[in-house]
């Protein structure tokens, strides 16, 4: 178990670095701008199923040597990059290929959860605060560092879950304010692919600078 001061220090930071609005923010709202509310609320979690595969590797000591390979960890960002870029230029192109009568998603919930997960686990910003930050806020005479990294790790998801959650749901709701009328929603779905598409230059962009 961490310190009360580490405990403490580690969830104002995470607060943070969760509550102002980043990649995963606008990969949720572009998500449910296009999608809707459910599959933008199951983008929140697949997102956080594959940012937690991102702690438990970095817990077990396998991130620092990932880090190391500058070539590997390189390819995890543009793989990233280009899976957000993907679905931002798809949605874009399909933006007006939908039936308001529908009441299904065109996109099944697995495949929403899919992309999702693919994109937490190459979320290289996380990667790389939870490669500083994790061990850093860890008491070894305290127990055992790789628990205490994965309990830490646990608490960011779970703020991180909420807080994008609460992103999902308005954007989704305002998106389904505007489905009543076709032409609004296709112009909303639009921008939803515009933003996953410039969220994922930029961070392809990050990726050959830093």
């Amino acid at each position: 178990m961490p310190s009360q001061a580490n405990l403490t220090a580690f969830l104002l930071l995470a607060a943070v670095i969760i509550l102002v609005p980043g990649p995963s923010v606008l990969f949720t709202i572009g998500r449910a701008l296009i999608l809707g509310t459910k599959a933008a609320v199951l983008s929140v979690l697949g997102n956080a199923f594959g940012v937690g595969i991102q702690i438990v590797v970095i817990s077990l000591g396998l991130g620092v040597a990932i880090q190391q390979s500058e070539i590997l960890f390189l390819a995890i960002r543009i793989f990233g990059a280009g899976m957000i870029i993907y679905l931002g230029v798809k949605a874009i192109l399909s933006r007006a290929d939908f039936d308001l009568n529908l009441k299904a998603e065109q996109t099944s919930s697995a495949t929403v959860v899919r992309q999702s997960i693919v994109v937490g686990i190459t979320n290289a910003k996380t990667f790389v605060f939870f490669i500083a930050a994790l061990p850093s806020f860890t008491s070894p005479e305290l127990g055992n560092p790789v628990i205490q990294m994965l309990l830490l790790g646990a608490i960011f998801s779970v703020i991180g879950t909420l807080s994008d959650s609460v992103y999902a749901i308005a954007a989704g709701q305002a998106r389904n304010w505007l489905a009543g009328s076709t032409k609004r929603l296709a112009t909303f779905r639009g921008i939803g692919g515009i933003a996953l598409t410039l969220l994922g230059v930029y961070m392809l962009y990050e990726a050959f600078v830093h």
